[in-house]
C-alpha cells in the first residue's frame, strides 16, 4: 500500500499540482475569515466550504467547473439554515438529513455537477452538527462560506488553473446496461437506508456524536456502483480510519490544540488528502480522520475516548452501508464489470481505427483524443474489480481471473498507446497490411464484445512499429476470450 501511494505514477505532475493548490486556496480561505472577524466555527465553516469546492467540483472544462462552483451556495446554504433551525428537533432534524443523503445520491444521475452539488449538501447538513450551529450564527456562516468559496474560486481559476493548458477530460457515460437513472435510483434508495440504520445505532451509542455514523455511511457510497466496490470501499475507510486514530493519539492528542503546530499539520493533512485520493482511499481516510481530530482539539474536546467513540461510529457506517447494498436493490458487481469491460473493448476498437486514418492521412483523425477515454475506461473497470482482486477476496480462481482480464487489458492499452505514438509520426507510412491487421482486430472486438469465436493466426515478427503494435494487440484480444467466457455459474465477478 505504501509503494502504491508513493510510487504511482503521477503524469505531468497533476497529483502533486492539485495537492499543492488545494493547500493554497484552503489556507488562503481560512486566512480571508479570520481577517473578516470570523469564529473558529466560521473558520471551520469556510475551510470546509473550499475544501469541498477544490475537491469535489470534477466538470470536464474550466467553464463548467466554475459554473458548479457558482451553484454550490444555491444548495449549501438553505440546506445550512435548515441544519441550524432543527437543531433542537430532533426527529424533524434526522428526517431531513436523510431526504438530503436520498437526494445527494440520486443527483448523480445528472454527472459530475449533479455529484459535487449532492456531496456539498450533505456536507453542509454534517459541518452544522459537527459545529451544534444555531440559527443565531447563521450570518456569519453564511459570510464564512461565500467568502471561501470566492477565495477557492480565485485560486483555482485565477492565480492557478492549470487545466486551461490540458485538454478537456473525458468523462464516460455509464454503460446503457446500466442505466445512470437505474443505478442513481437503487443506490438513493439504499443510501437511506444504510444512513438510517446508522443514525439509529449511532445515536444509541453517542447522543453528541451520532452524525459520524452517518458521514461514513455517505462517503462509502460516493463514487461506488455495485455491492462489490461498496463492500470494498467500507473495508478500506474503516482500515484508514484506524489508521488514522492511532496516528492521532501519537500527533493530535499531545498538542492539545497548539494553534501553530495544529495548522501546520492541517495544512499537511490538507496537501494528504488531496495527493492520495486518486490512489488510495485508505490513506485518504487516514489523512481526513488526523484532519477532525486536530479539528477537535482546536475546539478542545480531543482525547482518547473521542477517538474510541469515532472508531465506533465509523463500523456501525460501515455496517450500515454494508447491509443497504446486500440487502436493499443490489447492483451486482458482476452486471457492473461487465458492461465497463464491453465498452473499454470497444474504444480499443474506436482507438485502433483512429489510429488507422492518422496513418493513412485522414484530416482531423485524432487518436489521441480516444486514448484519454480509454485510460478513463480502464480506471472505471479497475474500480468495478476491485473486489475480485482485494487481499480478502476468498475466491482465489476468480482474483486470477480477473487479474488475467486486468493483465490483458493493460497490455491493449498499452500497444494501443504505442500505436498512437508512432501515428502521430508524420513520416510513418501506411500500406494494406495496416489496414487489413486493423478490420482484424475491429473484428476481434466485435467477436469478444457478442461473444462469438474468431480464428487468430500466428503472425511473423513485424519490424514495421504500427505492424508490430497491432499485431500484440491481436494477440491480447485472442488471450481475452478465455477468461471472459467461463461457463454460465462462474462469471467474472459474481458478488
Amino acid at each position: 500500500m505504501l509503494k502504491r501511494v508513493f510510487m504511482a505514477a503521477d503524469p505531468g505532475r497533476a497529483r502533486l499540482r492539485f495537492a499543492a493548490r488545494a493547500v493554497l486556496g484552503i489556507s488562503l480561505a481560512v486566512l480571508v475569515c479570520g481577517l473578516a472577524g470570523h469564529s473558529l466555527a466560521g473558520a471551520v465553516t469556510g475551510g470546509l466550504a473550499a475544501l469541498l469546492a477544490l475537491f469535489t467540483v470534477t466538470d470536464a472544462t474550466v467553464r463548467g467547473q466554475a459554473l458548479t462552483t457558482a451553484l454550490l451556495p444555491a444548495v449549501g446554504l438553505p440546506v445550512l439554515a435548515v441544519a441550524a433551525g432543527l437543531h433542537h428537533h430532533p426527529v424533524a432534524r434526522d428526517l431531513v438529513l436523510l431526504a438530503v443523503v436520498g437526494a445527494g445520491v440520486y443527483a448523480r444521475r445528472w454527472g459530475p455537477r449533479g455529484h459535487s452539488l449532492g456531496v456539498f449538501a450533505f456536507m453542509t447538513f454534517f459541518v452544522a452538527q459537527f459545529l451544534h450551529a444555531t440559527p443565531d450564527q447563521l450570518p456569519e456562516l453564511y459570510a464564512a462560506v461565500l467568502l471561501s468559496l470566492l477565495t477557492a474560486a480565485a485560486v483555482r481559476f485565477g492565480l492557478w488553473c492549470y487545466e486551461r493548458r490540458l485538454p478537456p477530460a473525458p468523462v464516460p457515460a455509464p454503460p446503457a446496461g446500466t442505466g445512470l437513472a437505474r443505478a442513481t435510483t437503487r443506490q438513493a434508495v439504499q443510501a437511506m437506508a444504510g444512513a438510517g440504520f446508522a443514525l439509529v445505532v449511532g445515536q444509541l451509542i453517542s447522543g453528541q456524536r451520532w452524525y459520524w455514523a452517518v458521514g461514513a455511511t455517505w462517503w462509502i457510497f460516493v463514487n461506488t456502483t455495485s455491492r462489490g466496490e461498496t463492500l470494498v470501499r467500507g473495508f478500506r475507510r474503516v482500515l484508514g480510519t484506524v489508521i488514522g486514530i492511532g496516528l492521532g493519539l501519537l500527533v493530535a492528542v499531545p498538542l492539545h490544540g497548539a494553534p501553530t503546530p495544529t495548522a501546520v499539520l492541517l495544512a499537511v493533512c490538507v496537501f494528504g488528502i488531496f495527493y492520495t485520493a486518486a490512489v488510495s482511499y485508505t490513506w485518504m481516510m487516514l489523512w481526513v480522520t488526523l484532519l477532525a481530530e486536530l479539528l477537535y482539539g482546536l475546539l478542545g474536546v480531543l482525547n482518547p475516548g473521542l477517538l474510541a467513540l469515532r472508531f465506533a461510529e465509523t463500523g456501525v457506517g460501515a455496517v450500515g452501508a454494508v447491509l443497504a447494498v446486500l440487502f436493499v436493490l443490489p447492483i451486482t458487481t458482476h452486471t457492473v464489470t461487465d458492461a465497463w469491460i464491453q465498452r473499454a473493448l470497444r474504444c480499443v476498437r474506436t482507438c485502433t481505427a483512429e489510429a488507422a486514418a492518422r496513418l493513412a492521412g485522414v484530416p482531423g483523425a485524432d487518436p489521441a483524443v480516444r486514448v484519454a477515454e480509454l485510460e478513463q475506461l480502464l480506471g472505471r473497470v479497475r474500480l468495478s474489480v476491485a473486489p475480485l482482486v482485494h487481499p480478502l477476496n476468498p475466491m482465489p480462481a476468480r482474483k486470477r481471473r480477473a487479474c488475467r482480464v486486468l493483465a490483458l487489458l493493460d497490455d491493449c492499452a498499452r500497444e494501443i498507446r504505442g500505436l498512437v505514438t508512432v501515428a502521430a509520426d508524420p513520416e510513418a507510412s501506411h500500406d494494406a497490411r495496416l489496414t487489413a491487421a486493423c478490420r482484424r482486430v475491429e473484428a476481434a472486438v466485435e467477436a469478444l464484445t457478442d461473444g462469438r469465436d474468431f480464428p487468430v493466426a500466428d503472425r511473423p515478427l513485424a519490424e514495421e512499429p504500427a505492424l508490430a503494435h497491432l499485431h500484440g494487440l491481436e494477440r491480447a484480444l485472442a488471450e481475452l476470450a478465455a477468461p471472459l467466457r467461463t461457463p454460465t455459474g462462474s462469471p467474472l465477478v459474481g458478488a
